[in-house]
C-alpha cells in the first residue's frame, strides 16, 4: 500500500530570521525544503507529494524538487487550512503530514508510522519530555509532572477518510492534525520520535541541523556568480564608474546613473545568490529609477543575499575602454566597493584594459564592465 506525502510549506518563518522564509533558506548548501521532498521522493511507498505554499511561492517550491514530481497546492493563513487544501488533492488511502522546518526526518520514523496505521486511524512520532517543567504566572513558580508529556512531531499520519471526516467537522483552527483528530474523537497513537527530527525554529536551529548533515564539518559552499554591464559614451561632463564620479569630457548613457562597474558586480552577486538580476529588482522601464545611484542597487543584492544566506567575500571588475583613463581612479573604486559589499579593500579587484581600437570600446563608443563576485553560502 502506498500512501501520500503533503509537506506544509506555507508559513513565513519569522522566528528564525533572516528574511526569506525558512524553508527556502539555505541549509548545507540547499534550500532546507528540499531536504523534506527527496526524503519522500526517494521512498518507494510514496504514492503522491504534495507541497502546501504561500501564494507567490511556486517557483520557489519547484526549485527545490530535484526532479521530483509533486502537486502544488497554495496554502492559507493558517497550518489548519493549509492542510485543508492539501488533503482536497490526496489520492492515496494513507496520508502523511509533515513540516518542512523538520528536514533530518528518517526512513525508520516514517517505517514505524506506516505500521501503526495497520491497526490504528492516526499516528505520529512522539519523545517523552525529560526536563523538569514549572508553570509561572503571576501567582509565582509551579511544578508540573512530567509524566505522560511528550513533544509531538511529524510527520503525522492518517487514514485518509478518516482524517477528512475530521477536518469537516472541524470549526476552528488547530496547531497540528493529533489535535485536530482528537477533537473530533479520532483514536492516535504514539510511535518513537528521534531527537534528531527537530523543528528548525530559530537561527540556532541552522546551525544544529548543518552539524548533524556536514558531521560537524565547515557548512559554507562557495560560489561564484559573474556579471556583464555596457553603456554607450556621449559627450559629457564626466561619468560615474565602480562607485566614484570620474571628471571628464565624457558621459555614460543609461536609465540609471550608467555605473557599468557597479551594474556588473551587482549582477555578479545576484548570481551567485541565485536572484535572477539587476532587471528584475530594478527595471529600467520603472521612472523611479531615471538618475538612480548605483550603489543603492548593489546595496539592495548585499542585502536581499544576505537573506539567502550568500555573502559575497571577493569581487574582481574588468573595465573595458579607452576613454576614461582608470588608473588615477583605481585606487578610490576599489575602496567605494569594498565599502558597499563590507569587504577589506584586499577582496576587491578593479583593473582596466583596451580592445587595441578595436569594436564599439575601441572606437570611444561604449564602455564595457566584467565583474566575478565570489561569495559563500551559509
Amino acid at each position: 500500500m502506498t500512501y501520500s506525502a503533503c509537506i506544509v510549506a506555507a508559513g513565513r518563518g519569522t522566528r528564525a530570521g533572516g528574511g526569506t522564509p525558512k524553508q527556502f533558506r539555505s541549509l548545507a548548501g540547499r534550500p532546507m525544503l528540499s531536504y523534506s521532498i527527496d526524503r519522500f521522493a526517494q521512498d518507494p511507498a510514496c504514492g503522491q507529494l504534495i507541497v502546501a505554499h504561500a501564494p507567490g511561492q511556486a517557483e520557489r517550491v519547484r526549485a527545490c524538487l530535484n526532479g521530483a514530481e509533486a502537486v502544488l497546492v497554495e496554502g492559507g493563513e493558517t497550518r489548519t487550512q493549509s492542510v485543508r487544501n492539501a488533503l482536497a488533492h490526496v489520492t492515496q488511502t494513507q496520508v502523511l503530514i509533515h513540516d518542512a522546518a523538520r528536514p533530518l526526518v528518517s526512513k525508520a520514523i516514517i517505517a514505524r508510522l506506516r505500521t501503526a496505521l495497520d491497526n490504528t486511524p492516526g499516528a505520529a512520532p512522539a519523545l517523552a519530555v525529560a526536563d523538569a517543567l514549572a508553570r509561572s504566572d503571576e501567582a509565582g513558580v509551579m511544578p508540573v509532572s512530567r509524566n505522560g508529556l511528550y513533544r509531538l512531531q511529524t510527520p503525522q499520519a492518517f487514514q485518509t477518510v478518516l482524517l477528512r471526516e475530521a477536518f469537516q467537522a472541524a470549526s476552528t483552527d488547530y496547531p497540528d492534525e493529533v489535535s485536530l483528530a482528537r477533537a473530533s474523537g479520532l483514536d492516535v497513537v504514539l510511535t518513537e520520535g528521534e531527537e534528531s527530527n527537530f523543528k528548525v525554529t530559530y537561527a540556532d536551529d541552522f546551525e544544529r541541523a548543518e552539524r548533524v548533515l556536514t558531521g560537524g564539518a565547515p557548512s559554507t559552499l562557495t560560489v561564484t556568480g559573474i556579471g556583464y554591464d555596457v553603456h554607450r559614451i556621449a559627450p559629457g561632463d564626466g561619468m560615474h564608474l565602480c562607485g566614484v564620479f570620474i571628471d571628464c569630457p565624457y558621459r555614460l548613457i543609461g536609465h540609471s546613473d550608467a555605473d557599468a562597474g557597479l551594474h556588473a558586480i551587482t549582477d555578479a552577486l545576484l548570481g551567485a545568490a541565485g536572484l535572477g538580476d539587476i532587471g528584475d529588482h530594478f527595471p529600467p522601464s520603472d521612472d523611479q529609477w531615471k538618475g538612480a545611484d548605483s550603489a543603492m542597487f548593489l546595496a539592495h543584492a548585499v542585502k536581499i543575499a544576505a537573506e539567502a544566506g550568500a555573502r559575497a567575500v571577493h569581487v574582481d571588475v574588468t573595465l573595458i575602454c579607452e576613454r576614461p583613463k582608470i588608473g588615477p581612479h583605481k585606487a578610490a573604486m576599489t575602496s567605494r566597493v569594498a565599502q558597499i559589499l563590507n569587504l577589506d579593500p584586499e577582496r576587491v579587484n578593479i583593473k582596466a584594459t583596451t580592445t587595441e581600437k578595436l569594436g564599439f570600446t575601441g572606437r570611444c563608443e561604449g564602455l564595457a564592465a566584467e565583474a566575478i563576485v565570489t561569495a559563500v553560502l551559509s
